[in-house]
């Protein structure tokens, strides 16, 4: 029988989302480059649930609701001008655009079918459209939590965040928080930011998220996401998407915000694109999916061949990390490549009560130039089987275009 869950439930007395700060720093600097370059760009954004999981009857109400409570959001003062201080990349007029920013619930469409499965889909102008994807993200995972009734054990999190925290500055290791798409809930990542701050010292970069970073007041920190290359990938063809899309991240960053993603289209095809300018250009590398150790022997190679010396080059490691593995990726990098490590879930969900985290990403689905143009397809070829998104047709055309063994 299906659970039911009714929206006059009592959590409804406090709003999950509520500042538009608390999402990560990437959906900001990505809303930016495509209001500057690509301002008349349409997106469709799509929820995938790896997991497959049930919602109980009613979800989609509920987090409707949560959607239109987000129309309400107003930056305050102060956050416009932590921005200012804190982003100076961005420029006085997109933070006077976020000032007058308001989410827009009818951008959002939300169902659940018979069987309780969810879909979400966010659709409009990009520079809009982007900034829905990391709150609905903690939407779902923080609004199932609460309708499943499951509660976090709050002293084991404490306990385990502080040992983490100084287990990682016993060893050496920089790292970010990058916990909020998959959190237990605004409040935990909120206590664990803070946590994280007391006991890890300068070992602790920052934070990702914007709200959290204002509020504790600590570095922002983040890259450029999957959907940057997938809209180049659209727009200009798989063989020149990593290229462009690093062409134009220069063009809107001018050398600030030097991280470049990798896996978009896997990484053995990013570093075919990877010229020697970029590796100039771009402090350091991402990595997000597919063996670190092998990707670390990959960039380094890459980098020799390039005559650029990795020893002033940095690997930021982001894949599903916890303290135990950013150790051993480190002693493996030590002496020929920085490494610095921006660690999510492990951080922000791990609370006890054999609570498990959601698998749920939201994706570019398709994009076009301009509202009048036909859509085209957005796709993601993953370093890990079984990991890729989008259209089957359209990825089996990219592995095609991009010589790579073509999936069944």
């Amino acid at each position: 029988m299906t659970e039911e869950y009714s929206t006059s439930h009592k959590y409804y007395i406090m709003t999950i989302i509520r500042s538009i700060l608390d999402t990560d720093l990437y959906k900001f600097t990505t809303s930016y480059a495509y209001s500057k370059l690509y301002p008349r760009a349409y997106g469709q954004f799509r929820f995938i649930d790896r997991a497959k999981t049930v919602y109980p009857k009613g979800f989609a109400e509920a987090l409707r609701e949560e959607v239109r409570k987000m129309s309400e959001l107003a930056l305050t003062r102060d956050e416009a001008l932590f921005l200012s201080r804190e982003l100076p990349y961005l420029p006085p007029t997109y933070i006077d655009f976020v000032k007058g920013f308001r989410y827009d619930p009818e951008e959002v469409t939300i169902t659940q079918d018979e069987e309780g499965h969810l879909s979400i889909v966010a659709e409009g102008l990009l520079y809009r459209v982007t900034l829905w994807e990391t709150p609905l993200l903690a939407l779902v995972s923080e609004l199932y939590y609460k309708v499943k009734g499951i509660q976090p054990d709050m002293q084991y999190a404490e306990e385990a965040i502080i040992r983490k925290a100084r287990k990682m500055t016993e060893a050496g290791i920089v790292f970010s928080m990058f916990g909020m798409r998959r959190r237990f809930s605004a409040d935990v990542e909120d206590r664990m930011t803070q946590l994280l701050k007391e006991h890890s010292g300068t070992n602790f970069y920052g934070t990702s998220n914007v709200y959290f970073a204002f509020k504790h007041q600590l570095r922002v920190s983040g890259t450029h996401p999957h959907e940057w290359i997938q809209f180049h990938g659209a727009m200009f063809g798989y063989k020149m998407a990593n290229y462009m899309a690093m062409e134009d991240w220069i063009n809107v960053y001018d050398g600030d915000l030097g991280t470049v993603l990798t896996d978009t289209y896997t990484t053995d095809v990013f570093m075919r694109n990877f010229s020697k300018k970029h590796a100039m250009l771009f402090t350091s590398l991402r990595h997000d999916s597919g063996d670190p150790l092998l990707f670390t022997d990959k960039a380094i190679a890459r980098y020799k061949e390039l005559r650029v010396d990795p020893t002033i080059k940095y690997i930021i490691f982001s894949d599903g990390l916890d303290p135990e593995r950013a150790i051993e990726i480190a002693d493996y990098c030590k002496g020929r490549i920085g490494a610095t490590f921006g660690i999510g879930t492990n951080l922000s969900n791990d609370v006890g009560n054999d609570v498990r985290p959601m698998n749920i990403v939201m994706k570019l689905w398709k994009c076009k130039m301009t509202e009048k143009e036909r859509w085209h397809p957005c796709i993601k070829l993953s370093d890990v089987d079984g990991k890729h998104t989008g259209e089957p047709a359209e990825i089996r055309l990219a592995q095609e275009t991009l010589g790579l063994t073509v999936d069944a």
